[in-house]
């Protein structure tokens, strides 16, 4: 069964299709992403963190946690800088271990950092943090929510450990809006969704 079989309305698919499935919608997305000019994805970014603001509001006080760009994310570091210039905290997330929660440390513009899985950088040092807020990059999202990220399941994996629920937004770009991505017990819907088409 291929992609374009099973990808449009809600069917009764075992999780060996919808893995499969996932894996090719997940090349596709990813491609997609990767073949938009790197002007056009710095325009992007720079409207989505505008929309960032105007979905959480003031920052002061608050720990957010963002996420270092890989493969054409959106990258919102500059957003990241305005967060602690504002009174907010920042963090990153770092993968410990295959089929283990991420964890999140504090960072700010200037912190050292070291590299971590896939040689994305991450804080060097820290004790883990619990942000208020997690700014999640997304593969593709549904009509429901539900993000289609890397395979690996840290994300969910992570918000069900969580000691409080953190407010969850996915970004990317328009052109990563999938009708469905057949989601499964332990897929985690994201509570808000910010995304810009070019």
């Amino acid at each position: 069964m291929n992609a374009s079989q099973i990808g449009g309305a809600e069917k009764d698919l075992d999780w060996s299709e919808i893995r499969l499935w996932r894996k090719s919608e997940r090349e596709r997305l990813i491609a997609a992403r990767l073949a938009v000019s790197a002007d056009a994805r710095a325009n992007m970014s720079a409207r989505i963190a505008e929309r960032l603001d105007a979905e959480i509001g003031d920052v002061k006080g608050r720990l957010v946690s963002l996420y270092w760009p890989f493969r054409g994310e959106p990258d919102l570091r500059p957003w990241l800088a305005s967060v602690n210039e504002r009174g907010g905290r920042t963090a990153l997330p770092l993968v410990v271990e295959k089929g283990r929660p991420l964890v999140f440390r504090a960072y700010a513009p200037g912190d050292r950092l070291e590299k971590g899985v896939w040689n994305i950088p991450i804080p060097a040092a820290g004790e883990p943090v619990f942000p208020d807020i997690v700014i999640s990059p997304i593969v593709g999202i549904d009509r429901r929510n539900y993000r289609l990220g890397y395979g690996g399941g840290f994300y969910d994996r992570t918000l069900a450990s969580m000691p409080t629920k953190p407010l969850v937004i996915g970004v990317g770009y328009g052109l990563q809006h999938i009708d469905t991505i057949h989601p499964q017990a332990h897929d985690i819907p994201m509570d808000r969704v910010v995304t810009v088409t070019e």
